[in-house]
């Protein structure tokens, strides 16, 4: 039996945000944060004999949405997400790019539709679920494949650490929350690609992440320790 869907990641801007093109068996793709770069995103969905049908945004950031605009205009894909309180981020996108010493990476984004948390998303049959994880910015939103065991959670966590909250509307206790309240309860067995980096489960990262493991949060009654840090580093990554 044929998997569903393939995952091709492909990493995009100068800060090297993964862009996930889920391909259905039909060739028909949806694309998760095409952050900039956007003929490579389209060339790479080319070599994989795909056609963009969606475009799904986890958050604002102008390396997760940067290339949305430019897509839809080329595919005439919808996007779709994040949640509206991120509205701000996207509007935004265009002069952070200049700010960041890297004028025309990206632009403004206008969502076709905003996901909301209980929303699914159908890519050719394969039902992705949302859930809406607020902390590193205020409309982040996660998309699992439940079946698939398979999770694309943005910058709300990583392998071995967890996303900024130094940013404006930022709150770095909703992000733990986040985590533990909705991320945790899928399962340890579930995969996930975060917005940079190298994937993991969150399992591994329940027992080792240094920000978020059971022994940091005291997650389903772990005996908490304190943590061998104080608090993030401030980086000039978008994370």
């Amino acid at each position: 039996m044929n998997p569903p869907f393939s995952i091709n990641v492909v990493p995009v801007t100068p800060l090297q945000q993964n862009c996930s093109i889920i391909r259905a068996a039909s060739g028909k793709v949806a694309l998760v944060d095409p952050g900039g770069e956007a003929q490579k995103i389209l060339d790479a969905v080319k070599q994989l004999d795909g056609h963009v049908e969606q475009i799904w945004l986890t958050h604002g950031h102008l390396d997760h949405a940067g290339g949305a605009e430019e897509i839809k205009r080329k595919t005439g894909a919808p996007i779709i997400g994040p949640h509206k309180e991120d509205q701000f981020w996207l509007e935004g996108i265009t002069q952070q790019w200049a700010q960041y010493g890297h004028p025309g990476m990206g632009e403004n984004c206008a969502p076709d539709q905003w996901l909301s948390d209980g929303d699914i998303l159908d890519l050719d049959g394969n039902k992705f679920n949302v859930v809406t994880t607020p902390g590193h910015t205020p409309g982040h939103v996660v998309i699992y494949h439940e079946g698939v065991k398979l999770a694309f959670v943005g910058d709300v966590l990583f392998a071995g650490s967890i996303g900024r909250t130094d940013f404006p509307r930022s709150v770095h206790q909703d992000l733990i929350d986040s985590i533990t309240n909705k991320l945790w309860p899928l399962g340890d067995d579930m995969q996930f690609i975060p917005g940079h980096g190298g994937m993991s489960t969150f399992g591994k990262e329940r027992a080792n992440n240094a920000f978020v493991a059971d022994h940091i949060t005291g997650y389903k009654g772990a005996a908490k320790q304190a943590p061998d840090h104080i608090a993030q580093k401030t980086t000039k990554r978008w994370q």
